[in-house]
């Protein structure tokens, strides 16, 4: 009748469904992991200017308590994902993990500090060369597409191209061999083509995140391709008896996560009712 408890919406698949009664029956022992930019945060043209949605801090509080762990898996630095997101010093997310460049830096609320390991020499080289090749393709600033730095990662935004997807299309070959060349990993995305080290993915960085805590259910959300990685991962895990529950924050730029996932969401928005449904509903069982 208008409560939390009345808008959890139910997932569409039975391995969903078991997923969410398995966090629902013991909700001290799930994990509840989430990507941050289309997740938490709406996806916007300039990557810096990108916030974390008005509801999505005070939801995550209200359910961090509940639940064994939160953590945010991003691609994104983990400092950069804590300042955008505005996750540092906020009561109730004291063991708030921040999963950063798909885990290879880690921040705990805790402590506030990051762990962090050098960055890899083939970032370096590709990063140095991606001007110049991006200038000889006649697809650089001034056609609209972006350099963002991403420490551990370089990534090309075409958004703000007068035809971001012919541009974004363009340079998949092209940077593509860069990423070959220097042993790296292309990973495309909405709009932005990231070169970041193979071995790093969201799926890596969920399955020890999940070990290391000990958890008996897990929900991941996500919405673009590089969450794809910890959707097979909760797959895999599932079939190995660990229940989890698949939410896809839906889009009409990416539709291959909404195949997959067991519940679709609107958005950051949607993303944020359903933390609040889950808060309301754990308190209304105590």
């Amino acid at each position: 009748m208008g409560s939390h408890q009345d808008t959890l919406p139910t997932p569409v698949t039975a391995a969903g469904r078991d997923g969410l009664a398995a966090l629902l029956d013991r909700p001290e022992r799930a994990v509840i992991a989430l990507d941050f930019d289309g997740t938490l945060a709406p996806i916007v043209p300039d990557p810096e200017q990108a916030r974390a949605h008005p509801g999505a801090v005070p939801a995550l509080a209200a359910l961090a308590p509940l639940v064994g762990r939160i953590a945010v898996i991003t691609g994104r630095p983990a400092e950069v994902a804590v300042r955008l997101g505005g996750f540092g010093g906020v009561p109730g997310l004291e063991h708030l993990v921040v999963l950063g460049h798909y885990g290879a830096e880690r921040w705990d609320a805790v402590s506030g500090a990051v762990q962090s390991p050098p960055e890899d020499p083939g970032v370096t080289a590709a990063r140095a060369e991606l001007p110049g090749l991006l200038a000889d393709l006649d697809a650089g600033e001034d056609r609209g597409s972006w350099i963002e730095e991403k420490g551990r990662a370089v990534a090309v935004h075409t958004r703000r191209a007068a035809d971001p997807e012919a541009l974004f299309a363009a340079l998949r070959t092209p940077l593509a061999a860069l990423a070959t060349r220097h042993g790296l990993v292309l990973e495309p995305g909405r709009l932005v083509l990231e070169l970041r080290p193979a071995g790093m993915d969201k799926g890596v960085a969920l399955t020890d995140c999940l070990r290391e805590s000990g958890a008996e259910s897990v929900l991941y959300a996500g919405d673009d391709l590089g969450d794809l990685a910890a959707f097979a991962a909760v797959e895999r895990l599932r079939g190995e008896g660990l229940p989890g529950l698949l939410v896809c924050s839906a889009s009409a730029e990416v539709r291959e996560l909404t195949d997959r996932a067991d519940l679709a969401v609107d958005g950051p928005g949607g993303v944020v009712a359903l933390l609040d449904a889950l808060a309301g509903k754990v308190r209304g069982a105590r």
